[in-house]
């Protein structure tokens, strides 16, 4: 493992490049997605969630390649993404068919959970456009070569869309690599994507070519071994203190298998209950091992993205020339303050997270 050399803002148009697909989340805040009579709508997707937050929490110049349906869904899609901030420059439109037979926007229905009651998602992404991206199908070069990119960002729930996306990962990495862009990819295993194509097996099978690739590997305790397949005796994602020991010997494991990995984060998570969470994270780089602050029953207010925001927080600390140390708490408490609000993206600001990673208090600021 060594360490990273991150191209320099002045070389370079865009700090952070994501690629992967946008959906369309419907909450039924308070009620359940079976039972409600309405719902907001917020754009969210495991990899734009790390752009986003890059840009909108950290400053950070942010694009996003993805592929969207030229019609009424796919432009409230559009305001939702530039609300937030991120460069649409490099969106592959897509004519649409008239009723969605060819080519669709994917939505997501997700209910919070609460107590006893867990979280619940339910997608319907089948037949989307970033689903039919090909290799072939976007110009690396001109992003990479022509434009600079200092670090690119994809992840396993684009992997899982299709056949060809895995292609499209990996023709994207060879051209960051080309190019000095150092590339992060979050393994985020969700098994309804692989249910219907392999399950697991054909999650490890993709996951493990691509990760020849990676410079620095992100994900929880359950996905290094659902999506890369390395198990490791005593450890139990349903303990009820987060012992880092474990997940410790597992990160070794999959650093000695991939000696290109620069870093390895992790977070860490035991849910009490769909509210009541343990919330911390552990960043291996340098050779050596950086934990963040243990948050003990972090309230949660909807979690989904909480790893995502791990995932941007990092990223910054580590464009910004922060230390591992740093760079894991950073991570961490963006990660924490990402779940106090409702959608998929963070509501958090630079300054709310460090006063988070400074201190414990949630005194009212006036």
């Amino acid at each position: 493992m060594t360490a990273m050399t991150i191209k320099s803002a002045q070389d370079c148009k865009w700090d952070i490049v994501s690629l992967g697909e946008i959906m369309i989340r419907f909450d039924p805040g308070d009620s359940r997605v079976a039972r409600t009579r309405q719902f907001r709508v917020w754009e969210g997707g495991g990899e734009y969630n790390v752009a986003r937050g890059l840009r909108r929490c950290f400053g950070m110049r942010a694009a996003v390649v993805t592929a969207i349906p030229d019609n009424p869904l796919g432009r409230l899609l559009e305001d939702l993404i530039l609300q937030g901030g991120v460069n649409l420059s490099h969106v592959k439109w897509v004519p649409f068919d008239g009723i969605g037979r060819k080519v669709r926007v994917g939505l997501n229905f997700t209910e919070s959970g609460f107590g006893v009651r867990a979280a619940l998602g339910c997608s319907d992404r089948g037949h989307t456009a970033a689903s039919q991206i090909k290799k072939g199908d976007i110009d690396w070069d001109l992003i990479f070569e022509q434009e600079g990119v200092r670090w690119f960002h994809t992840g396993g729930i684009f992997a899982g869309l299709s056949e060809t996306t895995p292609e499209v990962i990996i023709e994207a990495m060879q051209a960051a690599k080309a190019n000095g862009t150092i590339i992060s990819y979050d393994l985020n295993y969700r098994p309804s994507l692989w249910k219907d194509i392999g399950g697991s097996d054909k999650a490890i099978e993709v996951n493990r070519e691509i990760a020849k690739y990676v410079d620095v590997m992100l994900g929880n305790e359950e996905d290094f071994t659902a999506a890369l397949g390395f198990a490791v005796e005593g450890l139990d994602k349903d303990i009820s203190k987060l012992d880092t020991s474990a997940f410790n010997k597992m990160i070794l494991k999959a650093v000695e298998s991939y000696p290109n990995f620069k870093a390895v984060g992790t977070t860490l998570r035991n849910a009490k209950t769909a509210s009541i969470n343990d919330w911390g994270a552990v960043l291996y780089a340098d050779g050596q091992f950086y934990e963040a602050i243990l948050r003990e029953n972090l309230e949660i207010y909807d979690r989904v993205g909480g790893g995502d925001s791990f995932a941007s927080g990092l990223i910054y600390a580590f464009l910004n020339a922060k230390d591992p140390a740093e760079a894991v708490n950073y991570g961490a408490a963006h990660g924490a303050l990402a779940m106090t609000t409702p959608g998929d993206t963070t509501m958090a600001t630079l300054a709310e997270v460090e006063k988070v990673m400074k201190s414990t208090t949630a005194r009212v600021d006036r």
